[in-house]
C-alpha cells in the first residue's frame, strides 16, 4: 500500500524554525506544510498590505524558506503552506528571489489566489453568524474578509508540478488533505476518505501540540526534551489512515494520549466538523499506540460538503489601553488591591468614556477571576493591571497614564510600570455561497 510522509513545519506564524530543518533534513519527506495563519493573523496582514502593496505574507517567510528550501529540493520534500497570507502572489515572488540567491534556479512556485472576498461580501448585505448583526452595520470599519479555501485550487497548483505552493486563507486541514487527494487521486466526494484525511490534517496541522507541546504538565503528564521538541510526521495511506510519528531522537514524544488530546483540539461537535471539502465525523476514531512514538489513527469518516464557505470578517473594533505596575513583599496584595481602587475611582474623576473595563491582579485573579482563585494564599509578589476598551485612541491612553500616577500617587513600593495602546481587530464570520468565491493559481519559476 503506497504511503505519504508528511511533516509539519510551522503550527503558527511565530513557530520555531529548527524543527522544520530537522524535518527537510531527516524526515524522509514527501511534503512538508507550514500552517501558519489564525484568523488575526490575516487581518493584521491585510492591513500590512494596505500600507505597502509588496507586504501582507507572513514575516518569517522569508527566514523559513532560506532555512528549508535548498534541503526540500535535495530531499525532493514539496513545500505546501499559507504563509501568503494576504498576498500569495508576492510571498510567491520573495520565494521565487530566495531560491535565486540560494542558487535553486528553475524552481517552479505557485499561488493560489481568490480568498480574498472583500469586495463580494460588501456588495451584501450578509448576517454576521456571532452577533446576528449585519455586515452593513460595520460601515467602513471592515478591514478584511477572506473565505477558507478547500483542497481544490491548491491541488490544481500542485498539478503543475510546482516545488513550493502557497495560499492565503485556506482551511487548515486542507494544506495537508490536498496532498494526498493529488497523489492517490481521491474524487472530491469521496466523503469517507476525505473524512479521515480530515482527521489526519487536524492531527499534524498544530505542529509540536501533538508531540507533547502543549500536552506537558510536570508531574502529570511529564515530556522529555521540550526544548527540543520534534514536530510531526503522518505517514497517511491511501485509504487515509494515518501514522503519527516523529524524527528518531527528537525531543518530546508521540503517544495515545498526545494524539487524542489534539484530536478534540477546537473541536465543537465531533460528528460534524465542518471543512470547505466535507463535514467530518470523527465519533467512530480509534487511536492505537504500534511502536514508541508511532501512533495509528483511523475511522473518520464525512458526509457531503455544506452550500456556503466560512468567510473571516476583520473589522476595526476601538483600541485597548492597558496600564500595569509591580508591588512585592509584604501586603504586597494589599498595596496592589489599593492601587487598582485608586484607578478606579480616577477613571470617574476624569470622565473617562469607555466600552468596557478591567481590573486585574496578575497572579492572582486575573484568568479565572475571584469566584475561582479567592480562596488562594496571599502572593509574594503581584502585578496590578487595568485595561480598557474605548472609541479612541486618545481616550484609551488615558487608561494607561492613570496607571502611571500610581509611582508617586499610589501605594508604596510600586515599581515596573508600562503603559500601552493598540487598536481592537475583531473578527466575525459570514457564510458566503461557493460559487462566488473564485480561485486561480498563478506559477512562477526562479
Amino acid at each position: 500500500m503506497k504511503t505519504l510522509r508528511i511533516g509539519t513545519g510551522a503550527g503558527y506564524s511565530g513557530d520555531r524554525i529548527e524543527p522544520a530543518v530537522e524535518l527537510a533534513r531527516d524526515g524522509q519527506l514527501d511534503y512538508l506544510v507550514f500552517e501558519c495563519l489564525a484568523e488575526r493573523t490575516i487581518a493584521l496582514a491585510q492591513q500590512a498590505r494596505r500600507q505597502d502593496p509588496a507586504a501582507g505574507y507572513d514575516p518569517m517567510l522569508e527566514a523559513r524558506m532560506r532555512a528549508v528550501l535548498a534541503l526540500a529540493v535535495r530531499h525532493q520534500v514539496r513545500i505546501v503552506s499559507n504563509m501568503g497570507a494576504a498576498n500569495p502572489v508576492a510571498a510567491a515572488q520573495k520565494t521565487a528571489e530566495i531560491a535565486r540567491t540560494l542558487g535553486l534556479h528553475g524552481l517552479k512556485i505557485a499561488a493560489v489566489v481568490g480568498d480574498d472576498v472583500l469586495e463580494v461580501v460588501r456588495r451584501g448585505d450578509y448576517r454576521l453568524e456571532e452577533s446576528g448583526a449585519t455586515v452593513a452595520s460595520l460601515g467602513d470599519r471592515i478591514v478584511s474578509a477572506n473565505a477558507y479555501l478547500g483542497v481544490e485550487p491548491i491541488v490544481e497548483a500542485l498539478r503543475t508540478s510546482a516545488q513550493v505552493v502557497i495560499t492565503g486563507r485556506a482551511a487548515d486541514p486542507a494544506l495537508f488533505m490536498a496532498p494526498l487527494v493529488h497523489e492517490f487521486g481521491w474524487a472530491l466526494d469521496d466523503w469517507d476518505r476525505l473524512g479521515q484525511a480530515t482527521v489526519a490534517g487536524h492531527l499534524l496541522e498544530c505542529a509540536g501540540q501533538i508531540t507533547g507541546g502543549y500536552f506537558a504538565d510536570p508531574g502529570f503528564k511529564d515530556v522529555p526534551g521540550l526544548a527540543r521538541l520534534g514536530f510531526p510526521i503522518g505517514e497517511v495511506s491511501d485509504n487515509g489512515d494515518v501514522v503519527i510519528a516523529k524524527v528518531p531522537g527528537s525531543g518530546g514524544q508521540v503517544t495515545a494520549a498526545t494524539c487524542k488530546e489534539q484530536l478534540v483540539y477546537e473541536i465543537h461537535d465531533p460528528r460534524r466538523y465542518l471543512q470547505p471539502d466535507v463535514v467530518a465525523d470523527f465519533s467512530q476514531v480509534t487511536v492505537e499506540e504500534i511502536a514508541p512514538d508511532r501512533v495509528r489513527v483511523s475511522g473518520g469518516r464525512g458526509t457531503p460538503r455544506t452550500p456556503t464557505l466560512k468567510v473571516s470578517v476583520a473589522y476595526t473594533d476601538g483600541f485597548i489601553g492597558d496600564g500595569q505596575i509591580s508591588y512585592a513583599g509584604p501586603g504586597a496584595l494589599e498595596r496592589a488591591r489599593l492601587a487598582l481602587e485608586i484607578v478606579r475611582e480616577r477613571l470617574v474623576i476624569i470622565g473617562l468614556h469607555s466600552d468596557e473595563l478591567r481590573f486585574d491582579l496578575i497572579g492572582v485573579d486575573s484568568l479565572h477571576g475571584t469566584a475561582l482563585s479567592g480562596g488562594a494564599g496571599a502572593p509574594y509578589e503581584v502585578r496590578a493591571r487595568v485595561a480598557g476598551r474605548c472609541a479612541s485612541l486618545a481616550e484609551a491612553r488615558r487608561i494607561g497614564n492613570e496607571v502611571e500616577t500610581l509611582y508617586t500617587n499610589g501605594p508604596a513600593g510600586g515599581g515596573g510600570a508600562t503603559h500601552s495602546v493598540r487598536e481592537v481587530l475583531a473578527v466575525q464570520s459570514v457564510l458566503l455561497p461557493r460559487e462566488w468565491v473564485q480561485t486561480s493559481v498563478l506559477v512562477m519559476e526562479a
